[in-house]
């Protein structure tokens, strides 16, 4: 065998982790967005346009791949699809509620759950680093949503934005789950136009006004299509060699995307509020230590 194909010598390549960094950056910028854009959309309707466009210029770019499609790529898009709407609907309810910056950093507790659904769905036990990430997340839960005596603090926005965290860390470990047998494309476009049809079904049922017709609504909905089908398609492609305790370390940076952008635009932040969210960053990387040491 040549030397330069040998095992040994060979090394995986950084494109994959680059791209998730990309990912977690693209992720930082849409808080503040989407919180512009509800001013004239309910929760429910902007996640179906934007999901709808998303899934449509996903379809452009991957409909004639569609003909291979198969029955095990079909319900993983279906299952993903469905935590996503989850996921960003309950993101999307409570962001009216709280700043931009505070729902990025709540929804980062979702990479310090990822070890615990790790070991609840398939039986993977979390190191000692994963417990002790979770105890110094719970910890900046507690500074960030400003504790009084003994009285939690936590408003419908963040409780809300607790329970979208909760079902991104179920998607990612789906994702890596599914990644490994399917077609990430193919699975994308499943993914994006079942997010699409849930929400839109959820604003008819829940009796949700038509989005109004702004200028800045539309712009926003275009804009965040577009991100969300790169988002998805970059995640499951990534993550068919990126395992999903690495893949968390990078997610780690979305909150800190996330809350120079809220501070570039105004937002303030108190003491409580920085160092809350500073232990849930860290939380998010001492949690996956062991995982990125046993990846290594």
């Amino acid at each position: 065998m040549n030397a330069t194909t040998s095992p040994r010598t060979a090394r995986p390549s950084v494109v994959p982790d680059l791209s998730l960094v990309g990912v977690t950056m693209l992720w930082g910028g849409t808080f503040l967005t989407v919180q512009t854009a509800l001013q004239w959309s309910g929760a429910f309707g902007f996640v179906a346009m934007r999901f709808g466009v998303a899934g449509l210029l996903a379809l452009c770019l991957c409909g004639r791949m569609l003909t291979r499609l198969n029955r095990a790529e079909l319900r993983a898009g279906i299952i993903i699809g469905s935590v996503l709407f989850a996921s960003y609907s309950l993101q999307t309810l409570g962001l009216p509620h709280i700043a931009s910056s505070t729902s990025a950093f709540l929804t980062a507790l979702y990479v310090p759950l990822v070890p615990l659904m790790q070991w609840g769905l398939f039986r993977q036990r979390p190191s000692l680093a994963a417990w002790g990430g979770i105890a110094v997340a719970f910890t900046g839960l507690l500074l960030l949503a400003q504790v009084d005596g003994s009285h939690l603090q936590l408003g419908m926005g963040e409780w809300l934005t607790l329970g979208g965290a909760a079902a991104i860390a179920l998607e990612i470990c789906l994702v890596g789950r599914y990644a490994h047998a399917c077609d990430p494309r193919r699975v994308a476009v499943v993914q994006l136009l079942t997010v699409a049809l849930l929400s839109a079904c959820a604003m008819l049922f829940s009796g949700e006004a038509l989005p109004q017709a702004e200028p800045l609504l539309l712009l926003a909905v275009l804009v965040m299509g577009a991100v969300t089908a790169l988002i998805q398609i970059v995640m499951n492609w990534a993550q068919k060699t990126v395992p999903a305790t690495r893949a968390t370390i990078i997610y780690a940076m979305e909150p800190v995307w996330a809350g120079l952008v809220g501070y570039v635009a105004g937002e303030l932040l108190s003491v409580s509020n920085v160092t809350g969210a500073a232990l849930i960053v860290a939380s998010v990387l001492l949690s996956q230590l062991g995982g990125r040491r046993q990846a290594a």
